[in-house]
């Protein structure tokens, strides 16, 4: 490969790059212009660390014959078989160590003493080459503290010097443009984490200035646990955790299941939103996910009972109303959320709940917003005051919802 197909490559991956083509388009837009170039890659498997709460990182492959994966995420590597199989690797020899570069020319006498290079040279693969690029302790982030790949090919002779001196000079043009693609999917990773998918979405966009938040109507949605403070009081710290945990899944995951947002997590707390074109979508969509959420705790309290585990119940208030929906705070500190009376109105009726003894109300604006059909199946339980609301209105529930109470 001479000078001219190389620097023809770096250029097109750095254009690639700032176009947004995903780590997997990278690579195998690099591989397939290497070969066309002259040079012989066959094999070729990269992977880089991320920020996420459950991927410990990515992997991306390439293969000229064989139809592979493209990309494939991978959980922690700290313990078990996963631990082991990583410290059998050659990315481990380069992450772990201060070598940059690890070659075996497997069709030629070298050990295949690394995980996989013996599956690499059953397959006709002659040569491996697997290179290290580290970042800078100002360049990492999370875990992503380097980019780690590999190429093999079959070519009869392997690679030649001047393919392995191509590799060298290509790889870290190769290495920021993954690195830049990830480092953009970990800041929507994050935005989405902590603030929502919505919300993340609007921010990610531009609109990170506070004071011009968009006036919207939406079914809102505020749940609390049922004896959650009895329950902190008297069972260990890390029980405590454990339950939050387990319980905020069950109740984000019924939300984000019906296309609602949650917006913020204030203790048990839960506040969330569902936005459509129409209202009776919207408030259909939030009794959806309340069923999705009963059927998920029905599981949950049976497995908890079973371990000799305290269990509880959510309970639920529903309303749908005008509210703004953007930026709220200072110049240094922003929270991308709803505030209006409609906010405060719902976390009322959600603490109705205990006065009534059922675990879901609606108010009579999200009664009224429900298509004919659905109203049949709510029943009234009455007419009341709630504390700093003006108006006095009929609070609205499901057949049966009564609180199923919690257990020590």
């Amino acid at each position: 490969m001479d000078g001219g197909s190389i620097s023809g490559i770096a250029a097109d991956l750095a254009a690639r790059g700032l176009n947004g083509a995903s780590e997997a388009e990278l690579l195998s837009a690099f591989c397939s212009a290497c070969r066309a170039a002259g040079l012989p890659l066959d094999r070729a498997v990269a992977v880089i660390d991320t920020l996420h709460p459950v991927h410990e990182g990515r992997a991306f492959q390439w293969d000229s014959e064989a139809g592979v994966p493209p990309e494939s995420e991978y959980g922690p590597t700290n313990e078990g078989e996963a631990l082991a199989s990583w410290q059998r690797s050659a990315f481990y020899r380069l992450w772990s160590g201060t070598d940059t570069e690890i070659r075996r020319r497997l069709g030629f006498g070298d050990p295949a003493d690394f995980s996989m290079l013996d599956k690499l040279a059953e397959a006709g693969h002659t040569d491996f080459i697997a290179l290290g690029h580290r970042f800078a302790p100002d360049g990492t982030i999370g875990e992503m503290d380097s980019f780690l790949s590999y190429f093999a090919t079959r070519h009869p002779g392997g690679f030649r010097e001047g393919d392995v001196e191509a590799l060298r000079a290509l790889l870290p043009t190769l290495a920021l443009a993954i690195k830049c693609t990830a480092l953009a999917r970990i800041a929507r990773t994050i935005a989405e984490v902590y603030l929502g998918e919505d919300a993340a979405g609007q921010v990610l966009s531009g609109k990170i200035r506070r004071g011009q938040p968009e006036r919207i109507s939406a079914v809102i949605w505020f749940s609390d646990l049922l004896g959650y403070t009895k329950l902190s009081d008297s069972a260990a710290p890390d029980e405590v955790l454990t339950l939050l945990d387990d319980y905020g899944e069950a109740v984000i995951s019924a939300v984000h299941a019906e296309g609602g947002n949650v917006l913020k997590l204030v203790g048990d707390g839960v506040l969330a939103i569902f936005k459509a074109d129409a209202p009776d979508d919207a408030s259909c969509a939030a009794l959806r996910a309340e069923r999705r959420l009963r059927e998920r705790l029905a599981e949950l309290n049976a497995s908890r009972r079973a371990e000799n585990r305290p269990t509880t119940d959510v309970y639920i208030g529903l309303h749908i109303g005008e509210v703004f929906y953007g930026n709220i705070g200072s110049e240094q500190r922003l929270d991308f959320t709803v505030i209006g009376p409609a906010v405060n109105e719902v976390s009322r009726i959600a603490s109705m709940c205990r006065s009534v003894d059922v675990n879901v109300l609606m108010s009579t604006d999200f009664f009224e917003a429900l298509p004919a059909e659905r109203r049949a199946s709510l029943a009234c339980v009455g007419r009341f005051a709630l504390r700093g609301v003006q108006r006095i209105q009929s609070l609205h529930t499901l057949e049966a919802a009564r609180l199923a109470g919690y257990s020590g």
